[in-house]
């Protein structure tokens, strides 16, 4: 598969991965869509095997953990599937072609992806191995920090080497760890017929609530560092659907309906363009 193939079928996994960040992405410029379309879908393939409801978590644990060294020294695609032979007919697409994600991403912003991606692989690796039983909020904040904390942190290196924007760090993390909790608030149903509950001990969903809106605060305070009209644009976006599905869930609702996701964006590209 040639060059504009290979991006045009990585755009094709993401939409269908994803549409919420599908929006945002399409809608970065070629340099920032391919980085950022890459990252997406590479992080989106570990995270399908953390995820993995079928798969035993010992056999998860060192999937995630090869996949890890695999990234760190190179990463080998004959080896990688390989590792996922025993396994590749109860995977989805986007796993069985982290190779491809990682072929689309621009040459001078390959590295970040793949050492980020890495990192991720072997946190995720770390909470599979405790079963994701968190217990103080220390815990929370580690968890949220490997699978959406650090998103915002690679996110924002993308930025600077792009075109110079400075952002702090700690509020990327913050950005992350908000679209996660307003995710686990959403999920907690789910989650619990799983056995997994993503509150410290002693903690209410209410206490939930709120960690999802301290974070969001911080993202608020991100936003702010931005002057890049096409980065601003990708940003707002999945803020501005974690608010309103954070209000959707406070008011009792499951989540955002579809044509209410529409209009938000429709306002953030008439505020933004």
């Amino acid at each position: 598969m040639n060059e504009a193939a290979l991006q045009k079928d990585a755009m094709r996994v993401l939409k269908e991965t994803s549409r919420t960040f599908y929006i945002p992405i399409k809608l970065l410029n070629s340099t920032l869509r391919k980085t950022v379309g890459s990252a997406y879908l590479c992080l989106r393939a570990i995270d399908e095997i953390e995820d993995h409801e079928q798969l035993d978590p010992v056999k998860k644990t060192a999937l995630l953990r090869a996949t890890a060294d695999l990234l760190r020294n190179g990463f080998n695609q004959e080896e990688y599937a390989a590792l996922l032979k025993p396994v590749e007919g109860q995977l989805p697409e986007v796993t069985l072609r982290l190779a491809d994600w990682l072929a689309v991403c621009p040459s001078e912003l390959y590295e970040n992806v793949r050492n980020v991606t890495a990192i991720m692989a072997d946190g995720m690796a770390k909470w599979v191995e405790k079963d994701f039983q968190i217990e103080t909020k220390e815990d929370l904040d580690e968890y949220t920090y490997y699978v959406a904390g650090l998103v915002g942190v690679m996110l924002s290196d993308i930025w600077e080497q792009y075109n110079g924007t400075k952002t702090d760090r700690e509020l990327a993390i913050g950005y992350g760890r908000g679209l996660q909790a307003v995710n686990m608030l959403r999920n907690q149903d789910e989650d619990a017929e799983r056995g997994v509950r993503f509150l410290p001990e002693g903690w209410t969903r209410d206490d939930l609530f709120g960690y999802a809106r301290e974070n969001l605060d911080m993202a608020d305070d991100y936003m702010k560092q931005i002057e890049t009209k096409n980065i601003t644009l990708f940003c707002k976006i999945p803020l501005a659907l974690a608010k309103k599905t954070l209000s959707a869930l406070e008011k009792g609702e499951e989540k955002m309906k579809r044509d209410e996701v529409n209009a938000t964006v429709d306002e953030i590209l008439k505020e933004t363009t």
